[in-house]
């Protein structure tokens, strides 16, 4: 299932403490076109779900866009929303915020042998 290889490779990068592009992590997976992005944001969808239903922080946040300048797409945060796990403002400074706690918070969590 690629959501769990998508998983395994984050859990691998988490312990750099940066991010990784969505294109930089379709390339480690290997995945083939067509629509190597969409398979990718649909297995990080995927883990989202799985991680707010688990309470743990949204491994996902770790991915990043080049385009927004190391921010993730609209879709995470869409997807954030739709869950429950944020409710501010798509596009304004709550984002930001948000952003950067969970991505703080899934560096620590997903960092650690403790999960």
């Amino acid at each position: 299932m690629l959501a769990e290889r998508v998983r395994r490779r984050l859990i691998e990068v988490v312990c750099q403490g940066q991010p990784i592009t969505y294109q930089a992590l379709a390339l480690k997976l290997e995945l083939v076109p067509p629509n190597t992005i969409r398979q990718l944001t649909t297995a990080l969808e995927e883990l989202m779900e799985q991680d707010a239903a688990a309470g743990h922080p949204l491994i996902a946040a770790l991915v990043v866009s080049k385009a927004t300048q190391d921010f993730p797409r609209q879709g995470f945060f869409e997807c954030a929303h739709r869950l429950g796990c944020f409710q501010g403002d798509l596009d304004g400074s709550s984002a930001a915020h948000y952003y950067q706690s969970e991505f703080d918070s899934a560096v620590t969590f997903w960092g650690s042998a403790d999960h």
